[in-house]
């Protein structure tokens, strides 16, 4: 028998959003934070023309996609880095830091992916309550020492939907040792509406120790192609491209996001709808009686208990909606198209009205 690394029992594999269908085949997906938009007609038409190379490897530099995110926040090229979707980058930084006794801090519940691939890379996990539904970044301060060698800031916050304000993040990064790396994860920026959010970019370029995550997968739409990438000064850069898995970002990915940027104007109408259907479903859902923290992502949290978690879940999958519970802790609600939307939230209305 192969003898395997024992951390691997100790590990469940990441859960991905479901799907569920009622009676006649009726399925509304509001379980894994997608865009519920197809891609735009550039888009597809970009992605139509790359498939017709796919018998050719892809770009490993990926760079004509690394120059046009370098002109899109007008940073040097060399301080972006490319990977499957920001959890590959996430897992090439801590590849980058991680040795034996060495720890990262978190705040939890967050990401789910933060646990696995701290794991993962043999480090210690030290997980951080949320003070409410937000980030406690005072004893995420606290938390941190000799051994730590990543922090992760997520915000929005993946599953709770509030974001740090600049004033508190500002002091936080202020706090940070220089041997720590502080990753400010932000795969729902596109959303946020709240003036004081800060954009990390606007954070790290005096800040060697500062990197930001985004992604292509949410506000982009481009969730099945898998191109996140990081940007952070050169030195952080540097390490973590040698982590990189050759011909990581494939050719229609890398072509996609391209035509993404260049239609952005037009791809951020999109993203503008699904900030109004999110105020107009958190609305609804207050006037029903729920409690629904602020949000600045693409979906909504309610903190329920582990039965009634449950029991939400299940009820709105008997009408074909499907929503993500997290055990004791709560349900999340990606925002969908408003039919969708009106699906989750009669069935939150009878899920209420019945007790």
């Amino acid at each position: 028998m192969p003898r395997f690394r024992p951390i691997l029992d100790t590990m469940a594999p990441y859960k991905a959003g479901k799907s569920v269908a009622a009676p006649g085949g009726r399925s509304y997906k509001l379980s894994s934070n997608e865009s519920p938009y197809e891609p735009l007609p550039s888009v597809l038409e970009a992605i139509a023309k790359a498939a017709r190379e796919v018998h050719r490897y892809p770009d490993p530099a990926a760079t004509e996609l690394t120059e046009a995110l370098a002109e899109r926040y007008k940073v040097p090229a060399g301080h972006v880095t490319l990977g499957p979707g920001s959890v590959t980058v996430l897992q090439q930084l801590l590849t980058s830091v991680s040795e034996p006794g060495t720890e990262a801090v978190y705040a939890w519940r967050s990401f789910e992916a933060y646990p696995l691939m701290t794991g993962l890379a043999g480090m210690t996990s030290v997980q951080v309550p949320l003070k409410g539904e937000e980030h406690d970044l005072d004893a995420m301060a606290a938390a941190v020492n000799d051994r730590t060698r990543i922090v992760f800031v997520c915000t929005p916050n993946n599953p709770t939907g509030p974001a740090v304000r600049r004033a508190e993040l500002e002091a936080f990064l202020d706090r940070m040792p220089e041997h720590v790396l502080v990753v400010i994860d932000e795969a729902y920026h596109e959303y946020v509406r709240d003036a004081d959010v800060p954009d990390g970019l606007t954070l790290y370029a005096d800040r060697p120790n500062v990197v930001v995550l985004r992604t292509f997968s949410k506000a982009y739409g481009l969730a099945g192609l898998r191109v996140g990438y990081m940007i952070a000064q050169e030195p952080v850069a540097q390490a973590v491209r040698k982590t990189v898995v050759p011909f990581a970002v494939n050719h229609v990915a890398q072509a996609a996001a391209i035509a993404s940027l260049k239609a952005e104007d037009e791809l951020l109408e999109r993203v503008e709808l699904v900030v109004k259907e999110r105020t107009r479903v958190r609305e609804a859902l207050i006037e029903q009686g729920w409690t629904v923290p602020p949000t600045e992502a693409n979906f909504v949290w309610l903190r329920l208990d582990e039965q009634r978690t449950q029991a939400l879940n299940d009820a709105c999958a008997v009408v074909g909606c499907a929503v993500r519970p997290y055990g004791a802790d709560g349900v999340r609600i990606s925002i969908g198209t408003p039919e969708a939307n009106d699906v989750f939230l009669r069935a939150a209305a009878d899920f209420r009205a019945g007790g």
